[in-house]
């Protein structure tokens, strides 16, 4: 079975941080202007989905 892990919806990404500064993985950066998850870094935590203050993180099942 696959864990699913963070994904971004850059159209609503407003760049604050948020999810930056709380992965304890350091899976998520700043690119462009838009969240950006490294898929191999990501542990499936969902700290940076209850972070987002618009929802733009959610966990999508990875192959």
């Amino acid at each position: 079975m696959v864990k699913p892990k963070a994904k971004v919806d850059e159209e609503q990404c407003l760049s604050c941080g948020g999810c930056v500064s709380v992965c304890p993985k350091d899976a998520i950066s700043l690119k462009n202007l838009r969240a950006y998850v490294d898929k191999e870094k990501c542990i499936s935590c969902e700290i940076c989905v209850n972070t987002c203050p618009i929802g733009a993180i959610n966990m999508e099942a990875v192959d």
